[in-house]
């Protein structure tokens, strides 16, 4: 099972649809389970994973948000390349770097 780990070890994905791709291909879904280390309580912040990913090619920046927390995703990012995720919940933050290929 393929998974990431933040960079200041907080929170870890998951990736069930590996490899990720953008855009999606048809019956695929880029899946990710967040699973934050201490838990994923909600106090502190709004009960929301909020993910702001930038391409490291472009630029381009997307936001997206998991409604109550950490957890279970589908994650679509708009062009393949790298992405560096800085994912906020609960008074956390981290950053991971995934890769989405061509479709």
């Amino acid at each position: 099972m393929k998974y990431v780990v933040g960079n200041h070890g907080q929170i870890a994905g998951v990736i069930f649809g590996h490899p990720l791709h953008a855009p999606v291909g048809e019956g695929r879904q880029n899946k990710i389970l967040w699973v934050a280390r201490d838990g994923n309580d909600t106090t502190g912040g709004d009960g929301n994973l909020l993910i702001t990913a930038e391409a490291a090619d472009s630029g381009q920046v997307v936001e997206r948000t998991i409604r109550g927390g950490p957890g279970p995703s589908i994650i679509d990012m708009p062009a393949a390349g790298c992405w560096t995720f800085t994912l906020r919940w609960s008074g956390h933050t981290d950053t991971v770097d995934l890769s989405y290929r061509s479709a």
